[in-house]
């Protein structure tokens, strides 16, 4: 793995984030022991930089990672997350009105939980979950700039948010000089391009690096699903109905299987898997500064590892381009097709 500067900061981090929201998790997720299996094995590969939740497996998936990085803080770029309600099932209602969103109050007190639970006394990236339409988003990053002026975290993130929610946050920044965002992790893959009209180019702007998740779209990247929509037994959307599962909707529907069949081909033609062809085209996408996966075994790190291999050539990126080219929306296409010529 090579390393990549985060967004406009003076860190750098392995161009594969390991993602620990599989670790602990009952439902789909994987035990302590393969956790920690996958976590050394990351290490030894020569990966630095991981990302977690508070919410992960009502906080397991911080414990876990905290006994991986046990002599090894110091060169561990460690980031995790705070907004959402700490519950034993994501979905389920806060314990009470105040322990969700991202006041002043709950993220101070998310803060102080993924500290303890991470046995750190600092975070190298903490980062905002979610939007939030309750709170004053000036009350939430004066927040985060105390976090920083305090020294229990070094840098600032968002996830989740929308283009106009990122310039909005970054110009109060500039105005009250508060540490700015300094990442965006948003999910992006071939499967979905939304932040590609909106997102990306705010970010690139601002020099805010971007943490794609989710990047083989929910697995079905990997070529795991029939023409039908079936998968194995135990992936994530494959013994789901459709309802009231939107997420598989989301992701095993027919167009993406479509684009399933054009990462096939890259795949094949570079001897490699189509996880590796996929992460792989996210890895060339601009402002990208970590691809963030989820493997749940020591032999699925190995394939997502085989991305950083990949070298796609430009009709590798044309082929995969236009077999996952979203519709164009407006204003995006107006603009881009009333637009004056550069050099006139």
């Amino acid at each position: 793995m090579k390393l990549n500067r985060l967004g406009h900061t003076g860190i750098h981090v392995s161009e594969l984030c390991l993602g620990a929201m599989n670790f602990g998790m009952a439902d789909w997720g994987v035990d302590e022991k393969t956790s920690l299996e996958v976590l050394a094995a990351y290490f030894d590969a020569g990966g630095n930089f991981i990302d977690t939740a508070d919410v992960y497996s009502k906080g397991v998936s911080e414990g876990i990672c905290a006994k991986a990085m046990k002599g090894r803080r110091d060169r561990t770029i460690l980031a995790t997350k705070g907004h959402f309600p700490v519950v034993k099932k994501f979905g389920e209602p806060p314990e009470h009105e105040n322990a969700t969103g991202s006041s002043r109050r709950h993220l101070t007190a998310a803060l102080h939980d993924s500290l303890r639970r991470l046995g750190t006394d600092y975070i190298d990236l903490y980062q905002v979950h979610c939007w939030d339409w309750h709170t004053p988003i000036e009350e939430t990053l004066s927040t985060l700039n105390d976090f920083v002026r305090s020294g229990t975290v070094r840098y600032v993130g968002l996830s989740n948010f929308d283009a106009w929610q990122i310039a909005e946050s970054r110009q109060l920044c500039i105005r009250y000089n508060w540490e700015p965002f300094v990442t965006a992790q948003m999910q992006y893959s071939l499967v979905c391009r939304d932040i590609e009209t909106g997102v990306v180019p705010v970010c690139q702007r601002y020099g805010i690096g971007i943490l794609p998740w989710s990047p083989m779209g929910g697995g079905v990247l990997t070529g795991k699903y029939a023409s039908t929509g079936t998968g194995p037994k135990g992936s994530r959307f494959g013994d789901q109905p459709d309802e009231p599962n939107s997420w598989r909707r989301q992701f095993v529907n027919e167009r993406n299987l479509r684009i399933v069949e054009a990462v096939r081909k890259v795949a094949e033609a570079h001897r490699t898997t189509p996880a590796a062809a996929a992460i792989g085209w996210v890895l060339t996408r601009p402002a990208v500064s970590s691809v963030i996966i989820g493997p749940k075994t020591v032999e699925q790190l190995g394939g997502n590892l085989a991305a950083c291999d990949v070298r796609l050539t430009d009709a590798d990126l044309t082929l995969l381009d236009e077999a996952s080219l979203p519709p164009p929306t407006y204003p995006h296409q107006f603009i881009s097709k009333t637009a004056r010529n550069k050099g006139a």
